[in-house]
């Protein structure tokens, strides 16, 4: 594994090696970033539940009160009147089966997809393309709907899809290193809940085991465990 470098190892320095509550964490974060870019601070948690087992699988998704401060390029698969809908609601790419021969061959200018029901037997072959990528819609989520209108201002607005990865861990972003302090706290403190309202019934012990807030080139920063007692009380 390469060696980190210089100004990574500078950043880690100056944070504290003991977990700190939320403000702190998000300051640090702020603090520390040293990209030329304006990058993404994102959260990783840590749960307590074995994701082999479908009665432990954690997901869901969040409208974060400050959005993501990424500006998300929507494909939507409708027919129809569906079709003006989308385009109204801000779409960036509305159509069906041309959009999917399209994607089969390796075409992926887009970050979320939403689908009507009726054309999911459509965009269901395209599955081993977009499962792996997390941009299969589903119902679950809000993204197989017949109000594709609705679907579309919350990607806009900052809804967020969150998934536990087989090692137990859920990545987020919360926001970008541009952002106030405040309000990556506020999104911060918002997916928080929303994990906490995914616990599943199957899960036993320790739900959150830990969680670390970084910007994307920056080291992370432990989140002390009383942020999610508070939450959780």
């Amino acid at each position: 594994m390469a060696a980190h470098g210089k100004k990574y190892r500078q950043a880690r320095e100056k944070i504290e090696r003991q977990p700190c509550g939320v403000a702190e964490a998000v300051k640090l974060a702020k603090a520390n970033a040293y990209a030329k870019f304006d990058e993404t601070v994102e959260v990783a948690i840590r749960l307590g539940v074995d994701p082999k087992h479908a009665d432990q699988m954690v997901r869901g998704t969040v409208v974060l009160p400050h959005g993501t401060g990424k500006k998300l390029r929507i494909l939507v698969f409708a027919a129809g009147e569906k079709i003006r809908e989308a385009e109204e609601a801000g779409a960036d790419h509305v159509g069906g089966e041309e959009l999917a021969k399209k994607i089969e061959t390796g075409w992926l200018d887009f970050d979320a997809v939403v689908a009507t029901p009726d054309m999911m037997k459509v965009v269901g072959r395209l599955g081993r393309v977009l499962g792996p990528r997390g941009l299969m819609p589903n119902p679950k989520t809000g993204t197989v709907t017949f109000d594709v209108g609705k679907a579309i201002e919350e990607l806009k607005a900052g809804k967020v899809e969150f998934r536990v990865d087989k090692s137990g861990i859920v990545h987020a972003p919360v926001g970008k290193v541009s952002f106030t302090a405040e309000q990556l706290r506020d999104n911060l403190d918002a997916l928080v809940q929303a994990v906490l309202r995914a616990k599943p019934a199957a899960a036993k012990g320790k739900y959150v085991r830990s969680a670390t807030v970084s910007s994307t080139m920056g080291p992370g920063i432990r989140l002390a465990e009383a942020v999610f007692a508070e939450a959780e009380a």
